[in-house]
């Protein structure tokens, strides 16, 4: 199990990074962000959606600790709605998506912007490398999603009161009521022992946020 002060430092690495506190992000939450922005985000958004249940099922089978792979399984199947295939939360967005006046079906294959492209791709890499870099990858997607929700939340309302009336934000609630779950799951797993599996596990959360941060600035008109 890892030592209380390294949960303590990564944890603290993860909160504090720009990934959660950008330019974007930051007037994302105070609803200063234009109606090409928010379809932007809609539908950008909905690609990581789509693909995040393949990408971590890419770290679940080079998991070869069953505790490890006991706390990721329970990620994933709170991802495709637990024993409520209608609850997957692909599913849910898909209704966010239509609810806005977006067709998800038409989204599918919409070729992605290069830095969520990017982005994506560097989950799947990250998740095939090394075992630390993996693990960190995760743990950064995982603790750095309530700061998320905590900024798209307000920013939400904000544009349903705005102009769409009709937004149906079950997929972001949903989402916020059960982070810290996932947050727990990620503190089960981490397991460092070495000095050197700690810096990978650190290079790993930092690369993948590094990598959402230009996700985030990707969605803004300031290009």
């Amino acid at each position: 199990m890892q030592s209380t002060d390294f949960y303590g430092e990564i944890k603290n690495i993860v909160k504090k990074h720009a990934a959660i506190n950008n330019d974007f992000i930051n007037r994302f939450s105070r609803g200063e962000i234009s109606d090409d922005e928010f379809i932007r985000f809609s539908i950008e958004f909905y690609h990581f959606t789509r693909e995040w249940p393949q990408i971590l099922s890419t770290l679940l089978v080079n998991t070869s600790n069953e505790g490890d792979a006991y706390e990721l399984t329970k990620i994933l199947v709170s991802e495709l709605g637990d024993d409520m295939p209608e609850h997957r939360h692909e599913l849910l967005y898909r209704k966010y998506l239509r609810s806005i006046g977006l067709k998800p079906e038409n989204l599918v294959r919409r070729k992605q912007l290069a830095t969520t492209k990017n982005w994506l791709d560097g989950m799947r890499k990250d998740f095939s490398s090394d075992y630390p870099v993996a693990l960190g990858a995760e743990f950064g997607l995982e603790n750095m999603a309530i700061p998320m929700w905590d900024k798209l939340l307000p920013g939400l309302k904000i544009m349903k009161e705005r102009k769409y009336h009709d937004m149906d934000m079950l997929y972001f609630t949903f989402h916020r009521e059960i982070e810290s779950k996932h947050e727990d799951a990620t503190q089960n797993i981490i397991g460092i022992h070495s000095n050197d599996e700690k810096n990978q596990f650190i290079n790993g959360s930092k690369d993948i946020l590094n990598l959402e941060e230009k996700f985030w600035l990707g969605l803004s008109d300031k290009k």
